[in-house]
């Protein structure tokens, strides 16, 4: 089996990759039987010097390689017909800018796995990289409450090294004492947990956060079941609440109250009450000045994330009042961080992660016939037609929806 590890080409250019030069070796040392080549890339984190001085061969060609491994969407025009390609298509919400993408992919006969469906038997989530941007968003969320406040200033994530030169960065501001809370205990809320704790931040309970005063900061994680409650009253939990969404309303008022600022790293989804909405940010007694929405949902369920925010221009103000985006810096502005790229600012790290992940759950099932059925539940074309699992896709691929 002969693997390539293709160049990213999507623009703004993502640094990462599947797999580094000392995962890529470990592949090689565990199935013989496989190949794995680099396309010469200017841009990617590791550098074509690095997988050569590994004895890996840098190419410029793909062609001769079964297996395409990259990061985001291989534009259209260097799509390569009859390969096999594993990448985030961005396709399976039927997120209409990637239509064409799809339909390419169908006529070129590719058969394309995607990062965000390779799963184990139970549908949980495999290989991702929301552990770094729970990572990143919390240090960004950080320096935002910093400029906001002018309190201090820190450097942009994207110019640090790694997670622990953006832990060494936080640890040197002084932060007055305010109530941090984060949503979430997935990969991404942990991820920022991990920030929170590194830097010393007491952690707290739920009863004494929301009723108790302090003479430092500190934080309160919180899941799904304490910022939704169910509208009949019965007392309810995590398990009821995915599976019925729409009989639970928000809890979150409570929180917002207290807080100062709020770290958003919990999963969202469909039929979900809202955390906050616009009409709750309006009240007088809503207390949350700075917002690093890592979950980034485009007005959903955190009211005051308006529009993606950038790496090059990661910070705006919402204004509660008119609705509107304001100097973040303005008195009744709440600060809001909501960059959807965020694993983008730590490419080397998040690249190893991704790729510890990768090798352990997805190259083995091309040396074993797929026994887990891991390819077989990420495979989403084949044959130039969509397979069982993503039929539910072919309205979308025909323009009908």
């Amino acid at each position: 089996m002969k693997f390539g590890i293709i160049r990213e080409r999507k623009n703004p250019p993502d640094r990462r990759v599947v797999l580094s030069p000392e995962e890529c070796q470990n592949v090689l040392s565990k199935f013989p039987k496989a190949e794995i080549l680099v396309e010469s890339s200017p841009i990617r984190v590791f550098s074509d010097k690095e997988y050569a001085e590994k004895g890996l061969p840098v190419v410029e060609h793909m062609e001769t390689c079964e297996v395409l491994l990259g990061v985001k969407e291989v534009p259209i025009e260097a799509l390569i017909p009859n390969k096999k390609y594993f990448f985030f298509s961005h396709t399976i919400k039927k997120q209409p800018y990637n239509r064409e993408l799809l339909r390419a992919i169908l006529d070129k006969n590719i058969e394309l796995y995607d990062h965000e469906v390779i799963t184990n038997a139970k549908g949980a989530r495999l290989v991702a990289f929301g552990r770094y941007a729970g990572i990143v968003g919390a240090y960004n969320g950080f320096r935002a409450y910093g400029l906001k406040y002018n309190l201090y200033k820190m450097p942009k994530a994207e110019s640090l090294l790694d997670q622990q030169a953006l832990i060494a960065e936080l640890k040197k501001i002084q932060l007055p004492n305010i109530k941090i809370l984060l949503t979430g205990k997935g990969r991404v809320g942990n991820g920022a947990k991990e920030m929170l704790d590194a830097m010393g931040l007491e952690q707290v309970g739920v009863t004494e956060y929301l009723n108790e005063d302090f003479t430092y900061p500190v934080y309160c994680q919180i899941d799904a079941s304490e910022y939704n409650k169910r509208k009949d009253g019965i007392r309810g939990n995590k398990a009821d609440f995915f599976q019925n969404p729409e009989a639970y309303k928000s809890d979150f008022f409570r929180f917002a109250k207290v807080t100062d600022f709020y770290i958003a790293g919990h999963f969202y989804g469909d039929g979900a009450p809202y955390l906050y909405t616009r009409e709750d940010a309006k009240q007088p007694d809503f207390n949350i000045k700075v917002v690093a929405d890592i979950s980034c949902d485009i007005d959903g369920p955190v009211a005051t994330t308006i529009r993606p925010s950038t790496i090059a221009d990661p910070i705006y103000g919402y204004d509660p009042v008119s609705e509107k985006e304001v100097d973040f810096k303005a008195e009744n502005a709440i600060a809001v961080m909501a960059v959807d790229n965020l694993p983008c600012e730590l490419p080397r790290d998040a690249s190893i992660g991704f790729g510890e992940a990768f090798f352990k759950h997805v190259i083995p099932s091309f040396f074993n016939n797929d026994k887990d059925g891991v390819l077989d539940r990420a495979r989403m074309t084949q044959n130039g037609k969509l397979t069982t699992r993503y039929a539910y896709l072919q309205d979308y691929v025909d323009g009908k929806e």
